[in-house]
């Protein structure tokens, strides 16, 4: 096929996308949490939790659970997280009676060629994210129509015109933000209403989890993800990044 048409066959298949997630955002724009993962699961064909099992996913992973058990589950595991996590990660997933967990992890290959000490963290952050994180959770996710995250517009500056739907550029999916609107006390009040049960390094000091060696404590009246690459210009792992490029919450592409 010609170029020509190729790119107009793209640009419509784009519209096409844009329009639909814009009907959702329109439909959808006043109702809750569980309306729109409802509503997600309903009309996306091939949808996908992600999840980091960290300190506010079993909330998300609930609401799922509720709607449909075997909705598929994707977590990385970047293989630097903390025991802690994993352990929540099978405690959560029993409990929950999550039926499609699929754990995902670099190539061994990949890792023994860019990261076989373990230090790429130490030189380039952004490369050991893409090497455990963003590139095998964007291999996993193909041929998804969509995908479910946990993002919220308090997190940071970077997604605070976060939208309940999303359009994911250069991939033809949809992002789901169910939480998108949610405050920090809304998090609480759902996890302790409906009994659920904390990552153990929130009691720690903890607010928001990642790998081990990139993850500290977080001082009262710091931002929750202040201890999230502390000292460091970064504010994304990359999960949310294009061919190397972060598209910010509400950027038009």
């Amino acid at each position: 096929m010609p170029l020509d048409l190729i790119q107009t066959e793209l640009g419509q298949d784009r519209a096409e996308l844009t329009e639909k997630v814009d009907a959702l955002n329109a439909r959808f724009r006043h109702h809750s949490a569980h309306d729109v993962m409802h509503g997600a699961i309903a009309e996306i064909e091939q949808l996908a939790l992600v999840s980091s099992f960290g300190a506010e996913s079993v909330v998300l992973l609930h609401m799922a659970a509720v709607v449909d058990k075997a909705t598929p589950v994707l977590f990385v595991d970047t293989q630097m997280l903390f025991t802690e996590t994993l352990e929540y990660q099978h405690e959560v997933s029993e409990r929950l009676g999550l039926k499609n967990v699929r754990i995902i992890r670099a190539d061994d290959e990949d890792v023994q060629r860019d990261d076989p000490y373990g230090a790429l963290r130490l030189r380039d952050t952004d490369a050991c994210c893409n090497l455990r994180k963003t590139f095998p959770l964007q291999q996993a996710l193909t041929g998804y129509d969509g995908w479910i995250t946990g993002r919220k517009r308090f997190q940071s500056g970077t997604r605070a015109a976060l939208e309940f739907f999303e359009v994911e550029d250069g991939t033809g999916r949809i992002k789901v933000n169910p939480l998108a609107h949610w405050a920090p006390e809304d998090v609480r009040t759902y996890m302790i209403e409906n009994n659920l049960p904390r990552h153990p390094l929130v009691a720690k000091g903890y607010p928001s989890i990642g790998c081990a060696p990139c993850t500290s404590p977080v001082k009262e009246g710091e931002d929750p993800r202040a201890g999230r690459w502390r000292n460091a210009d970064k504010e994304e792992c990359g999960i949310h990044f294009v061919d190397g490029k972060m598209v910010r919450a509400g950027e038009k592409t």
